[in-house]
Formats: C-alpha cells, sequence, structure tokens
C-alpha cells in the first residue's frame, strides 16, 4: 500500500508565541462594514403597542357581540364543571362581556379580579406606548417578591370567592 494514499494527519496543535496559518481571507481588504440601518421612525415603534391594543380591542368586540350569559357560546370552565369549583378566572368572559357594555357593576360582580387585570393592562399600555414613542424599550422588571404576592392574591380570591362568606365574589 502505498504512503501517500493514506489519510492526513491532523495539523499539530498551534504551539502559543509562533504564527500560525495565514487567515484565508482578502487581507489587504480591511474590515467589511455592514450597511448602516435606516433610523426607525416613531410610527413603526409605536406599531407593536397598536398592534397589541387592536387584538385586545378585538378580542373583547367578540365578547360583546357573543354574549356569554347564553349557553352553548362558550366552553364550560373545567375546573367548575369537574370539581364544582371557581378558579379565578371563572366569570371572566360575564365580567369582560359587561365592561365592554359599560356595566362596571356587573363586570365587578362577575369577576373583580378581572376587572383589576384591565386596569393593570391600560396602565402598562399607556406606558409601554409612551416609551415606545420615545424610543425606549419597556423594562418592566419586578422581584420574585411581587410575583409570589400575585400567586397569593390568586389563590386567596380563588379560596375565599368558593366559601359561604366570599359568595359576593362568586360569578
Amino acid at each position: 500500500m502505498d504512503a501517500s494514499a493514506s489519510p492526513a494527519a491532523p495539523d499539530p496543535a498551534p504551539v502559543p508565541g509562533t504564527p500560525g496559518p495565514p487567515h484565508p481571507g482578502p487581507a489587504a481588504a480591511g474590515p467589511v462594514l455592514a450597511p448602516a440601518a435606516a433610523p426607525v421612525t416613531r410610527l413603526r415603534r409605536l406599531a407593536t403597542p397598536a398592534g397589541a391594543m387592536a387584538v385586545v380591542v378585538g378580542a373583547f368586540g367578540y365578547v360583546a357581540t357573543v354574549d356569554p350569559n347564553e349557553p352553548g357560546h362558550y366552553p364550560v370552565c373545567p375546573m367548575l364543571r369537574f370539581t364544582g369549583v371557581f378558579c379565578p378566572g371563572c366569570g371572566g368572559l360575564r365580567s369582560a362581556h359587561a365592561f365592554a357594555h359599560g356595566d362596571l357593576a356587573a363586570a365587578l360582580g362577575s369577576n373583580a379580579l378581572a376587572v383589576v387585570g384591565y386596569a393593570v393592562f391600560a396602565v402598562v399600555w399607556l406606558l409601554w406606548t409612551v416609551r415606545a414613542s420615545r424610543g425606549e424599550p419597556l423594562r418592566i422588571s419586578l422581584s420574585p417578591a411581587y410575583w409570589w404576592a400575585a400567586g397569593a392574591v390568586l389563590l386567596i380570591f380563588s379560596v375565599v370567592r368558593n366559601l359561604p362568606f366570599g359568595s359576593g365574589l362568586a360569578p
């Protein structure tokens, strides 16, 4: 067998302080710069918050036209169906329907926590829009204590609305 037909041995590891193999590119061409990106216009920066609001308005518009108080339009909450226990979201569609029709008392009666969620969304969306118009990113960093507190509020709300003295919170 001929020695030239044997597979090539791998290149030895480079020794520190010695020059390596030449770079396989055009050495005299210099660095290649990417073309400068066009500045982002205010309209383009506001497109994402506007799109998010369009989705929310569309969802509320659908729930406003298709009444969740009439059976057969929406699926039943699986937790309520199988356990008989109201989850934190039970009554949310009825709350959104009442809210879309301007009946705040009925919305609070169906799911008070959902109405608080609508207000929180409105504040965060407004902050997002203002920052986007200025070209600043939306950064909301909450410590884990806030997330634990939000979970505790959901849990307490769920427990209280299923107890006899909390029946006012039940949908």
